[in-house]
């Protein structure tokens, strides 16, 4: 797991991190992220994995990039937790599912439908990966005050984008198309490519996670009409996502705090 006294793949040390890291894909929104925290560094950078550290609050708190998908993720959640961090909010994009999400709605993540290859390495598919249900009401309070329309609900983790997207031109487009019917019907609220593993190994770590999703334009989503979510045809700013997992990391510190008292 170490290289040079730091973890093999995120090049991190003890100390480098804090108990709260926020886990978007891309490396390139990890500045953005890290300008919500009070005096942000760069502490490592490595591959896809890039790391700032700051404050809220007072409290120490980290954004990681984990790249895209469940295998690099579950790398970087498992070297993380190795370093002390206990608190996992995925941040970032997904494609909406249901007809009454909007573009730039945000989704707080309950729950995650295993549709990868991860997850199975870890535990068998008949086990759930579920949400920490203080993150998720965190989360919550956090999208009311950082005024965004959010939805609460089970997000459908995937291994490929463009099975998704352009489902009619696979081999077995067909069976594709049935599987998402049957996560719409079952009330599934968006598709990305993370939160499964996430929820997995925190669940055996015993470790505290969520995701936020900013919903993006997606063939499943109706088109949102003007000025339905303050967008017309704009594309829909992140930034709502990030106010959303940083208010609800604040609302976590507060919670841990008097906890602790």
């Amino acid at each position: 797991m170490f290289k040079d006294n730091a973890m093999f793949h995120l090049m991190l040390r003890k100390g480098d991190v804090g108990r709260y890291v926020l886990l978007p894909g891309d490396p390139g929104r990890c500045h953005k992220i890290a300008s919500y925290f009070d005096s942000p560094r760069l502490v490592a950078e490595n591959r896809e994995f890039r790391t700032y550290t700051g404050t809220l609050l007072g409290e120490k708190v980290s954004v990681t990039s984990t790249g895209i998908g469940c295998p690099s993720t579950a790398i970087a959640v498992e070297e993380l937790a190795a370093l002390g961090a206990d608190t996992f909010i995925r941040v970032g994009t997904a494609g909406g599912i249901q007809p009454d999400i909007y573009p730039g709605d945000v989704a707080i993540i309950t729950a995650a439908i295993r549709d990868e290859g991860t997850t199975p390495q870890y535990m068998p598919v008949e086990f759930p990966a579920v949400a920490d249900l203080d993150v998720v009401m965190a989360l919550k309070e956090g999208a009311q005050r950082a005024g965004v329309r959010y939805h609460l609900g089970i997000t459908h983790s995937k291994d490929s984008f463009y099975g998704e997207m352009q489902p009619q031109r696979m081999p077995v487009g067909q069976r594709l198309l049935e599987r998402w019917q049957a996560w719409k019907m079952g009330g599934a609220i968006c598709s990305e490519m993370e939160c499964a593993a996430i929820f997995i190994i925190c669940s055996i770590l015993k470790k505290r996670a969520s995701g936020v999703m900013l919903v993006a334009d997606s063939p499943a989503v109706k088109q949102s009409p003007e000025g339905a979510s303050g967008l017309g045809s704009a594309l829909p700013d992140i930034d709502r996502a990030i106010r959303t997992a940083v208010e609800g990391v604040k609302v976590l510190i507060e919670q841990d705090r008097s906890q602790q008292n």
